[in-house]
């Protein structure tokens, strides 16, 4: 027999890999949403000072405007608290998404193999995970959602900020302004948001991957003779189409959101989502309301730049979970590894 090596104890090739099996969900939703959120969330920031201001501003002015007067942090101010929360949120979206999908299957439910069946698992297993997964999510992007309004909030209290406060100063303002409740202001809207929001995603993805070619057993088959491409790019289209197409219908809802929290971080009088709404449509005067499409250009204020940042977060996120879960499946059962070892 061949002398056993000092670190096999310390190190276990064939441990690593069967965890990594077991995991494969979690693994590829972490390292994937980590890569995708970093190289999106600039847009996302964008995106946000977009919904709230007043005056109609193009994107390249904005992006100009917060370089010139925060710099290229400005960007990515309150990037670490979507990167430390998407270890929770992603892994816990998809595992709640893959797992609705086994028990579907292990229950012989809506296993047929055509695109009612699939999307509609899928959709289930998305609206389940999006409405469990907003109870952890709401504080924190409500924590993102200020610091990336930090100076408009400030300049709607009338006051001129020199420094930001950082992630801290703001839940401990958070929490001294508004106490434990105040992390979860817009709570119900998040909620709604994120249960069809996310439903509509999942729905649309594995619909649209079904249509694509993929085989019931996960592998990607034939694309269509329709759109021959080649099968790396077809989780990059698919998972962009369906972030865009499932963001453009609930845009509204969080437009609503973003405001009714930004009211609420400035201590401004709060209103209900129908008031808040109707006034982003029609304007603040009931009697001399603003044309419908104007008000409607208003709510959709960002969207070109939400639509950019889901083609790039949600393309390279189902890209580099497709090729971790290649990578995974491709690795040596246990038993060969530990004849490896040996």
């Amino acid at each position: 027999m061949s002398e056993e090596r000092p670190f096999n104890y310390l190190f276990d090739s064939a441990a690593l890999n069967e965890s990594l099996r077991r995991n494969k969900a979690v693994v590829c939703a972490l390292s994937a949403s980590y890569i995708s959120t970093f190289a999106g969330y600039p847009l996302d920031s964008i995106k946000s000072r977009l919904q709230t201001t007043k005056q109609p501003i193009t994107i390249p002015r904005l992006a100009a405007l917060v370089y010139r007067e925060e710099g290229l942090i400005g960007f990515y101010r309150g990037l670490w608290i979507p990167l430390i929360t998407i270890s929770f949120v992603r892994a816990a979206s998809f595992t709640i998404y893959t797992r609705t999908k086994e028990y579907f299957r292990d229950h012989h439910w809506l296993t047929h193999n055509n695109i009612l069946h699939v999307s509609t698992t899928g959709g289930i297993g998305g609206a389940l995970s999006g409405s469990l997964i907003s109870f952890g999510s709401a504080p924190f992007e409500l924590v993102k959602v200020r610091r990336q309004l930090e100076y408009s909030i400030a300049a709607s209290k009338g006051l001129r900020i020199a420094k930001p406060p950082s992630t801290l100063e703001a839940v401990r303002d958070i929490f001294r302004t508004n106490g434990i409740f105040g992390l979860y202001t817009g709570f119900r809207l998040h909620f709604v948001r994120d249960t069809f929001g996310t439903a509509l995603y999942f729905f649309e993805y594995d619909g649209l991957r079904y249509i694509m070619g993929r085989l019931p057993s996960g592998e990607q088959g034939s694309t269509p003779a329709w759109l021959p491409i080649h099968n790396s790019l077809v989780p990059f289209l698919c998972g962009s189409v369906a972030g865009v197409t499932s963001w453009a219908l609930i845009y509204p809802l969080d437009v609503v959101k973003t405001k009714v929290q930004q009211r609420a971080l400035a201590g401004e009088p709060s209103r209900t989502v129908w008031d808040t709404f109707r006034r982003l449509v029609r304007g603040p005067d009931p009697k001399n309301p603003k044309p419908i499409l104007y008000g409607l250009a208003r709510i959709y204020r960002g969207l070109g730049v939400s639509a950019l940042r889901s083609v790039t977060t949600h393309g390279l996120l189902w890209t580099f979970f497709d090729l971790t879960a290649s990578y995974i499946d491709r690795l040596p059962e246990g038993r060969q590894s530990n004849i490896d070892q040996q």
